[in-house]
């Protein structure tokens, strides 16, 4: 079975994609998630190691700005808008049992003590990385997508 692409859109690295082995082997350590998330099981990487790596394996010379939000879209439409300052413990769930979810997967992010008790997004298929300048967005906001592009409609037939 191959492995679900996840695509990452960067306000100013552009767009990019990877699967979640990739991403779990760039963030480097891993953990047990239930050591952030007590109802949780399986094995997560730290989002801010990842996305540090991330960044320096696009290589520009002097980084890049550090986005305000991070935006999550799930296969089942649900989407998630979080202020970058909330995820200062936020993981990325990528296997159980040493294999690839299957369930929520590819990946499933954990955002503990943001907004929210527990913010968390299962079967994530992009992430993008935004800059929303004087949005004034101080919560997470989240719900299922509410309209629909003809794209959209073809994509999910």
């Amino acid at each position: 079975m191959k492995e679900k692409e996840i695509v990452i859109d960067h306000f100013q690295l552009g767009m990019s994609a990877t699967t979640a082995e990739e991403m779990a082997k760039l963030a480097g350590e891993c953990f047990p998630i239930g050591g952030r998330v007590q109802e949780a099981a399986g094995e997560a990487f730290d989002w801010h190691d990842w996305y540090t790596a991330w960044v320096k394996e696009q290589g520009p010379e002097n980084g890049a700005q550090e986005p305000t939000h991070l935006m999550v879209q799930a296969a089942d439409t649900f989407e998630a808008t979080i202020p970058w300052e909330q995820l200062g413990q936020a993981a990325v769930l990528f296997a159980q049992g040493g294999v690839p979810l299957e369930k929520a997967g590819p990946i499933r992010l954990y955002v503990p003590n943001g907004s929210s008790k527990c913010l968390n997004v299962k079967s994530v298929v992009r992430l993008r990385l935004a800059r929303l300048d004087g949005s004034g967005h101080e919560e997470a906001s989240y719900g299922f997508k509410r309209t629909f592009s003809a794209e959209d409609l073809r994509m999910n037939k």
